[in-house]
């Protein structure tokens, strides 16, 4: 492979952050690999992996001279990083992201930017459950989706590098407006992941049962729930504040939904509960003609691996 930048930093490293060194390192995409990391832990563990040849805590120094800087972090935490390393990027430079929630990310990190500084964000669908410099894998991106969302006027060229980069870390690239992505993003990923939240929490209400039949009985149905629901707290809590508008809707849509199919059982309307179930089953299986996902036994997943759709 080509090297796409002779020096990329990496601002925060979990999940995702760290498949992206081992990605990047593996195919050859990079030259100098930079992590910046607030967690003396997570750092001692970058330096532990050998997954990038500069460490530190200081996140100025770390994309002061850096090509690409790719901001691995909770959204929350985009405008403060954004300001701290604004006026140290050279002219010429790309600032991505790989948050789930495109808008809020564009309007938290463009301003703090100096002119000749391209933003290109970034939101590579693709994702586990865990987190850590320790849950990464160079395959994480494979035949996955990266949505790049650049704000209107940015350099084609800084859009084609950053086009260029994922598809070299394995992924696939869509380019849409950030509104459209969050909008997309808040019914596929933002909303079940609320789902899973909400169904896992019900159940741990119910206090009398939890540590016994609800755990020890727990179906296909709850156990791929509370895998959702085991992702990171303070990213998806950050997803919900910073997409609330398009998440709402989709919960409006959703309940309603959720009352006519409510209606077709207390009416016994078994015809209707068989179209929409047929309906349901096409859609899941256009995903595994895709590509992306199995139709292998417990969708092709062994214990530790399950993999999911960020």
């Amino acid at each position: 492979m080509t090297v796409l930048f002779n020096r990329l930093a990496l601002i925060g490293c979990g999940l995702i952050g760290s498949s992206i060194a081992r990605a990047a390192r593996k195919r050859r995409l990079v030259g100098t690999i930079v992590v910046a990391d607030a967690s003396e832990s997570v750092r001692e563990r970058v330096k532990a992996l050998g997954l990038a040849d500069v460490v530190t805590d200081d996140v100025a120094a770390a994309a002061g001279q850096a090509d690409c800087v790719i901001l691995c972090l909770p959204v929350g935490a985009n405008a403060a990083v954004a300001a701290a390393i604004g006026p140290h990027l050279k002219a010429g430079a790309i600032v991505s992201d790989v948050g789930s929630v495109k808008a809020a990310v564009v309007r938290d990190v463009a301003p703090h930017l100096p002119v000749g500084v391209h933003f290109v964000p970034a939101h590579p669908v693709a994702g586990t459950e865990y987190s850590g410099p320790d849950a990464g894998f160079a395959e994480l991106f494979d035949n996955r989706w990266s949505i790049l969302t650049p704000p209107e006027g940015q350099d084609p060229s800084a859009i084609a590098a950053m086009t260029a980069f994922w598809r070299g870390l394995g992924a696939n690239v869509e380019v849409m407006g950030a509104q459209h992505h969050d909008l997309v993003l808040a019914i596929t990923s933002h909303v079940p992941h609320l789902i899973a939240y909400n169904l896992v929490g019900t159940a741990y209400d119910l206090e009398t049962v939890v540590e016994s039949e609800v755990i020890t009985f727990s179906a296909g149905g709850f156990r791929d729930a509370t895998r959702l629901a085991a992702s990171d707290p303070t990213m998806w809590r950050d997803v919900f504040l910073n997409n609330r508008e398009a998440v709402l809707e989709m919960v409006a849509r959703f309940q309603e939904d959720l009352a006519a199919l409510s209606r077709m059982i207390r009416w016994g309307d078994g015809e209707g509960l068989f179209d929409l179930f047929t309906r349901t089953r096409a859609v899941r299986r256009s995903i595994i003609a895709s590509g992306q996902d199995t139709a292998a036994p417990n969708f092709g997943r062994s214990d530790g691996q399950a993999k999911s759709a960020d």
